[in-house]
């Protein structure tokens, strides 16, 4: 018997009965055999009903392939009739007897025959007289008796579930969870095991493990026959399943079968490989074990539950690997609302971040800022973040915009921080005058009231939600400690700050692909000295200026060199246009000019001279670096002479360095004999030799198309596929989000490209770039950079493509590491099977 033949339930109570335990008689209905029923195909009834003997009472179940697919529901007691209801009142006393025939009557009406509920609510106490008035109604409501023949009860409850499976609605919501257009339903026809008598009867549900911790620790319930429908706490003389000071317990009335309960979870752990709820009934003293399902659990409980699986001898490690979805790893590293917080969502944007925050509203970095001084958590709130919100970004909890995409700046800096981000919330207004944000639905939110921001969902809530805080115990560890040890592509992490870099060192990243130094230039005092580099007039006097930032970018290449200890760091040489690092308002005009002591006419002049109808596609990267060298100048002199004071008191230090938005050989040549002749006054200066790569970041098509001349000069590659996709595509990564979901409902695009990499265009460039590099050097260095470097599909790509290492934000390491070694295991399984 076959998961894919029978479905999954079917498989494990096949396990169970060879297992040797009690499970009453079970007949198994392949997807085969259901289908023939949905059209029409009836089985042989007499043969299906034969192995059950005379006068059953049995249960119809729904077995997919995957449970998460779900399946119609089940139905119970069928064969209850006139004459069985008799013979139970005899046996078990009418109260019960009757309860047991109310139940099926009311599921066979509203799930088989498909009548409205309303005539069929259960009534608090189960009389001989409510029997007749729901056996009328069925017959008012169907001009039918209420069927008499098991058989016939049986037949219809096959056809009403097996046509459920195939109805539209019950297919879209499958398709939805992934299951396949063409999935099947097994159903699973078993005795009922009633778990009523005259003697010690109940029914109940045991585990071995707690859900959310994923803890080893015997939990459940139990519900004796005396209880009826009663609540457990309410009920006299209610037995508890386990012994934890309530009042009586299965574990101390009925030790002998309590035991054989743990024996069988104990048994199902090992020979399911798997931690199951075993569901039990005990009819008159003996036990019946009527299913086993794989205990539903927690993220943080599905980590634990698969190392503990393997290190108890269970599982092998590589499969304990491979049982952990990598974007639990992501939500671990954050806190996250609680699961079962109600959730008054204000707006719905697209989740940027992972996490979770609360705090009061503010709208601007200074207000961020302020707000932080007073240790008051706070949630930032802008139409879109320019480089200048980055202070306000470090001290808010979590950030909210109406503009961006999965890509933009608040997206990226945000999943850097490890800071709760959503992005693109396009129906949320925001009144400055006023300062409120307003919601879709009028609603009205000023500054300083408390919301709820949920990074991980888009969600955006209002009021204080009660969030989980981050998991991260020694399973966590362990299983990435495994995931390492298969996996066959380097992970680095994106890494702007020292902050940045503990946190990837943290993460065990094995370096740093890509640390963008402009992100160095706006804290504290530095933001202020690169506006006066700006407004200077000539290259001696950006030169004096930029003396000035030296010593500061210096600073922090040392620490970045000593945090990584000796691992490859990657320098970004400045990228963005300058008009980034000025005021977009007039108040920000007005306070420039009073920090410069120049006229404001002054200042709105070079901010509109430096203004670009594109400034995406502008003065940036490698022209700006050509157009004013002297910036190139210092930061490599920052890089080697951090380099040579790092390598002092550690591991030598081989600094990369990587020219941004390259698109010919040309430039990577003039910059590149600058850069040497920089490292070769910092080698005269110290009396110390150092060695350093040089590199490029290949972000334009030309430069991936003309890869095999650009290599001449470059030791490695790294695609930056941000820009290369916004290119690739001629779309602004930062508009688009106000029109993506558009174009991925009506299947112009299968996924957003920012989010996940176009494979066939932009990876076809990726290809195409790597195949030449080659050429032109067989030894180059091949990475990915850009924010898709963390997803499983473009770790996949890279492997395939032979690149050695992909590098993504700080927090999205560990998922990173457990992907590229779940696809290292799943190609090893499929070449051992060859």
């Amino acid at each position: 018997m076959s998961p894919s033949v029978h479905g999954g339930r079917a498989k494990c109570l096949q396990r169970l009965v060879r297992l040797d335990m009690p499970v009453p008689t079970t007949v198994a209905l392949s997807f085969d055999a259901v289908r023939d029923i949905a059209r029409g195909q009836m089985p042989d009834m007499d043969e299906l009903i034969a192995p059950f003997g005379g006068a059953p009472l049995l249960s119809v179940r729904p077995s997919s392939q995957d449970p998460d697919w779900g399946g119609p529901s089940a139905i119970l007691n069928i064969g209850m009739n006139d004459e069985r209801h008799a013979a139970l009142c005899a046996e078990i006393g009418e109260e019960a007897a009757t309860a047991i025939y109310l139940r099926f009557i009311q599921s066979y009406a509203v799930q088989v025959a498909r009548l409205d509920p309303e005539p069929f609510y259960l009534p608090d106490t189960p009389t001989l007289e409510s029997v007749r008035v729901m056996l009328d109604a069925f017959e008012y409501e169907t001009d039918e008796v209420f069927p008499q023949d098991p058989v016939q009860q049986l037949g219809e409850v096959l056809r009403s579930m097996a046509r459920a499976w195939d109805g539209t609605t019950a297919r879209l919501l499958r398709q939805a969870k992934g299951a396949p257009i063409d999935a099947g339903l097994g159903l699973v026809v078993q005795r009922i095991a009633l778990g009523v008598g005259q003697g010690t009867s109940g029914s109940g549900v045991i585990q071995f493990v707690d859900e959310v911790t994923g803890e080893r620790r015997i939990k459940g319930r139990y519900l004796s026959q005396s209880q009826g429908r009663e609540a457990l706490s309410a009920a006299k003389g209610a037995l508890y399943l386990v012994q934890d000071g309530r009042g009586p317990s299965v574990e101390e009335e009925l030790p002998e079968l309590f035991a054989e309960l743990v024996r069988f979870g104990e048994l199902v752990r090992v020979r399911l490989r798997e931690e199951m709820q075993i569901e039990f009934t005990i009819e008159n003293g003996k036990l019946h074990i009527l299913d086993g399902v794989r205990v539903q659990r927690s993220n943080r409980a599905s980590v634990r539950i698969a190392v503990a699986l393997a290190e108890d001898g269970i599982i092998p490690t590589d499969e304990a690997v491979m049982r952990v979805d990598p974007a639990v790893l992501s939500e671990l590293l954050h806190r996250q609302v609680a699961p079962m917080t109600e959730r008054d969502r204000i707006v719905r944007g697209i989740a940027a971040s992972p996490g979770a925050a609360v705090g009061r509203i503010v709208f601007s970095a200074n207000d961020a800022q302020a707000s932080a001084a007073r240790s008051e958590p706070c949630i930032l709130v802008r139409r879109e973040t320019t480089p200048e919100d980055i202070r306000g970004m470090h001290a808010a909890n979590a950030v909210l915009t109406v503009r961006g995409g999965i890509t933009s700046h608040a997206a990226v800096i945000g999943r850097g921080l490890g800071l709760p981000c959503v992005v693109g919330a396009s129906d949320l207004v925001i009144d400055k005058k006023r300062r409120v944000m307003i919601a879709p639905d009028g609603r009205e939110f000023a500054e300083g009231e408390v919301i709820t921001v949920d990074g991980s969902s888009g969600d955006v809530l209002a009021g204080t939600a009660t969030l989980e805080e981050p998991a991260l115990d020694n399973a966590f560890q362990t299983l990435l400690k495994w995931a390492d040890e298969y996996r066959d592509i380097g992970v680095r992490a994106n890494a702007d700050t020292p902050a940045d870099a503990q946190t990837a060192r943290n993460f065990l990243a094995q370096g740093i692909g890509l640390c963008r130094t402009e992100h160095m230039f706006f804290e504290g005092d530095r933001l202020g000295v690169m506006r006066e580099m700006i407004f200077a007039h000539t290259s001696e006097d950006r030169r004096a200026v930029l003396e000035r930032l030296l010593p500061m970018q210096r600073g922090d290449f040392i620490e970045l060199f000593e945090i990584m200890q000796g691992k490859p760091v990657c320098i970004r040489l400045f990228d963005p246009p300058l008009h980034e690092f000025l005021p977009a308002d007039k108040s920000g005009h007005r306070e420039l000019a009073e920090q410069l002591s120049l006229p404001l006419s002054e200042v709105n002049a070079r901010v509109e001279a430096l203004s670009e109808y594109n400034p995406m596609l502008g003065m940036r990267g490698v022209r700006l670096g050509l157009t004013y060298p002297e910036i190139y100048d210092m930061q490599a002199r920052a890089i080697f002479e951090a380099t040579v004071e790092a390598s002092r008191s550690g591991d030598p230090v081989v600094p990369e360095i990587m020219i941004p938005l390259v698109s010919a050989m040309r430039e990577v040549e003039l910059v590149k004999s600058r850069i040497d002749a920089v490292a070769g006054h910092v080698r005269a200066e110290t009396g110390t030799n150092f060695t350093y790569r040089y590199g490029v970041m290949v972000e334009t098509p030309r430069a991936a198309l003309r890869a095999e001349d650009i290599v001449q000069y470059a030791a490695f590659l790294s695609f930056g596929t941000n820009d290369l996709t916004q290119m690739t595509y001629g779309l602004s990564r930062d508009d688009a989000g106000r029109f993506m979901s558009s174009y991925v409902n009506a299947h112009v695009y299968a996924e957003d490209p920012f989010h996940t990499l176009d494979i066939e265009g932009v990876g076809e460039l990726l290809k195409i770039g790597a195949e030449r590099g080659r050429l032109g050097r067989r030894d180059v260095v091949l990475s990915i950079c850009g924010e898709h470097g963390g997803s499983r599909s473009a770790i996949d790509f890279c492997r395939r493509q032979g690149f050695d290492y992909v590098s993504c934000s700080p927090f999205r390491v560990p998922s990173a590491r457990l992907s590229a070694a779940q696809l290292a295991i799943s190609d090893a399984r499929r070449n051992s099977m060859r």
